[in-house]
């Protein structure tokens, strides 16, 4: 049964009247009432499973309020209009895999709607609660497959010992029969060998950070080309796979990829039929006194939205 607290009430901070904001486009709604929209926000305030530092929990709400005053028009594929928001999953308390089993029973749901799902993390074990239904039946056709591209300075592939953690999303996801993996923006000495070795026994595709330095579309091509024919695809944005000035994430280290580069990757991405849902992860608003962060995690939604032509 999906559960979900009431969604804020989304205000711009222009008066001036032409100033398009976000806070004058995005809506409250309900299950009942998100078809009506293009695209949906969800929060997911959890952090319980971080393997470094704490502070996504409050990433929803923080990348709502950055998103509020953030205008609605891209260049190039014109203003965003149509965006609703559920509110935050409910989550309980517990271990991480009794969590991500809840989550997991109200996106369920989200994944039926007709609207886009944008999910607000959360620290990235959210990410198995947030994909796995797309892998579930019940969601589509017994014949559809899911293909991940995850924008991340990590590979997020590590065995699950015990609990889930941060670290395991895309093994579990794997188990499960996930189809294909993409990530973008992997940092040199931030995994381990054996963990890399399982990336590549399984066909899945890495694309360094220093690749994307080099040419950022043919990154983000070369990443959905790896996908192959795969029916579904989920974006996932850690926001460490920015580089180490943005601190407000639970593992910021050097050799990131920028803003710039990430949104447009994150725009073509998005603009490929296939998309059936996108996350931002780890964003950690306390650990960072700026705010840069989370402005960089709002505008990766909005640039997302504008891709994805919401």
């Amino acid at each position: 049964m999906a559960v979900f607290t009431d969604p804020p009430a989304w205000r711009p901070t222009s008066e001036d009247p032409v100033d398009n904001q976000f806070g004058h486009v995005v809506e409250g709604t309900t299950l009942d009432d998100a078809d009506a929209f293009d695209a949906v926000l969800v929060g997911v305030p959890y952090d319980g499973a971080v393997i470094s530092r704490q502070g996504a929990s409050e990433g929803p709400s923080a990348i709502r309020g950055a998103l509020a005053s953030t205008k609605t028009h891209h260049f190039d594929a014109g203003p965003v209009t149509s965006v609703g928001d559920l509110g935050d999953v409910g989550v309980p308390q517990g271990p991480t895999a009794m969590v991500q089993s809840a989550i997991a029973d109200t996106t369920r749901d989200v994944h039926e709607l007709d609207a886009t799902p944008v999910f607000l993390g959360g620290d990235n074990s959210t990410t198995y609660a947030n994909a796995s239904p797309l892998l579930d039946a019940a969601v589509g056709a017994e014949s559809e497959s899911l293909g991940v591209v995850s924008f991340d300075a990590h590979l997020d592939c590590r065995q699950v010992r015990g609990d889930p953690t941060s670290g395991s999303p895309y093994r579990q996801l794997h188990d499960d029969g996930m189809d294909a993996l993409a990530v973008v923006g992997a940092r040199h000495f931030e995994t381990s060998t054996g963990y890399h070795d399982f990336v590549r026994d399984n066909d899945y595709e890495i694309v360094t950070a220093e690749e994307v330095g080099d040419d950022d579309v043919e990154a983000a091509d070369r990443a959905l080309d790896s996908l192959g024919d795969v029916d579904q695809i989920y974006v996932s944005v850690d926001i460490d796979v920015l580089d180490a000035p943005y601190q407000g994430s639970s593992a910021p280290t050097p050799g990131g990829i920028t803003t710039r580069e990430l949104f447009r990757m994150v725009r073509i991405a998005a603009s490929d039929d296939r998309v059936a849902g996108f996350e931002v992860v780890e964003t950690a608003p306390p650990l960072e006194e700026s705010g840069r962060t989370v402005d960089a995690a709002a505008r990766t939604v909005a640039h997302f939205l504008a891709g994805h032509g919401t």
